[in-house]
């Protein structure tokens, strides 16, 4: 059996209060490079190897420009999201349990990004594949 790996934006918050009070740009709003509703879909396949590219050309569905979303063709997923996540894609990709125990489904979690201000919520979910 293959797995796949597929991470969903679940939501984008924004805390206006936090930014005005600490960001150099008070007014800099929610996550310009994630949008509710994105997708990805990460392989581990052959000579395809998604999660050594951080991410980059997973995007297979947004409502956005896929230019100027991150894991689009021209941007790999951002560090800060790619730390909190990575560890849940690499072991989906090698058909482990993401969190069991915690949530549900062991092939899957809900998790976020460490940007304080704006956090981006990402359902991160292991899929197997019949060979």
């Amino acid at each position: 059996m293959k797995h796949r790996v597929k991470v969903t934006v679940l939501e984008t918050k924004l805390y206006p209060e936090l930014q005005e009070q600490y960001c150099k740009d008070p007014t800099s709003g929610v996550c310009p490079v994630y949008h509710p509703g994105d997708e990805f879909v990460f392989y581990r396949e052959g000579d395809r190897d998604d999660f050594w590219h951080m991410g980059q050309n997973t995007l297979v569905h947004t409502d956005a420009d896929p230019s100027e979303t991150a894991g689009g063709p021209s941007k790999p997923f951002c560090s800060e999201a790619w730390d909190a996540i990575a560890r849940y894609i690499y072991t989906g990709l090698q058909g482990g349990s993401i969190m069991n125990g915690w949530m549900k489904n062991e092939n899957e979690m809900i998790t976020c990004c460490s940007d304080g201000t704006r956090p981006v919520i990402f359902r991160v979910e292991r899929l197997n594949v019949e060979e």
